[in-house]
């Protein structure tokens, strides 16, 4: 097992790994979703209107549709296929109005579920300079800053950035870039919350990317990869994740909750 691996897992083992992880990963089960005043007065007037094609088209401006039916995703995927399709609308269209206008706003402002606000989370945590060095939003400004440093735009330009920089060769977004005592650390991460499926696919997404090769870089800087992965895989067991833990010690992949550590060893 990899050095910083080990302190990943001494942490999630043998001290508050949950307490302290709740500082980047923050969960908001019960904040609602805004619902924006013009969208509502759109469908409030369809809805008293009895006006079924247009209900549905202006529900379709919300994140969430309030009704769970197999027929929904395709008619939001193609909105012209709610003039075809007459009585499949009509079918929606009753049930929204015999669930009444007060519970269609309830539906449409549920919370997000917990898993669809990780992603974020993350990039948040690394905009308070939690990590020691000065953050940038604009690429230039990063190349051109002396001293250690963090990139933090969106996960598609941090790729364009390692692929013309850095000589990252992989079809995925990153999720972090920063410059420490000279060296360019990248990286994926990933909070994980349960064993199996999903989760265990998300994990191998976060190795692929370690182990994926690179290219000489344009910088002529040493690239180091690592996987900032929380979660279930510290948990000294016998599950998938945790076993490619003890037998890959030349993969650096390690909490959140030691990354400032590492990045002042390098």
């Amino acid at each position: 097992m990899n050095y910083w691996t080990e302190l990943s897992v001494a942490f999630a083992n043998q001290r508050n790994y949950l307490d302290s992880l709740f500082r980047v990963y923050p969960m908001s089960p019960n904040v609602r979703r805004d619902i924006n005043r013009d969208s509502w007065r759109r469908i409030e007037s369809s809805f008293f209107a009895h006006d079924d094609e247009e209900l549905i088209l202006s529900l379709f401006e919300l994140d969430l549709f309030p009704v769970k039916d197999s027929y929904v995703a395709y008619l939001k995927r193609d909105k012209s296929a709610i003039s075809r399709n007459p009585a499949t609308v009509s079918r929606l269209a009753g049930t929204l109005y015999d669930m009444g206008i007060d519970a269609i706003y309830d539906k449409c402002s549920e919370p997000k579920e917990t898993n669809r606000q990780i992603g974020p989370l993350f990039k948040r945590w690394i905009d308070k300079e939690t990590l020691g060095a000065p953050v940038f939003w604009d690429v230039d400004r990063f190349l051109s800053h002396d001293g250690n440093a963090l990139l933090n735009t969106s996960d598609a330009e941090m790729e364009r950035f390692a692929r013309r920089y850095l000589g990252y060769d992989h079809e995925k977004g990153l999720d972090f870039i920063a410059r420490f005592n000279g060296k360019y650390v990248i990286g994926e991460a990933k909070f994980l919350t349960d064993f199996g499926g999903h989760q265990d696919a998300q994990f191998q997404d976060a190795v692929s990317t370690i182990t994926s090769p690179l290219r000489p870089n344009m910088l002529g800087v040493e690239v180091i990869k690592i996987a900032i992965c929380d979660g279930v895989l510290y948990i000294e067991s016998n599950n998938k994740m945790h076993r490619h833990l003890r037998n890959n010690d030349d993969q650096i992949i390690l909490s959140s909750l030691v990354l400032r550590e590492f990045l002042y060893s390098i």
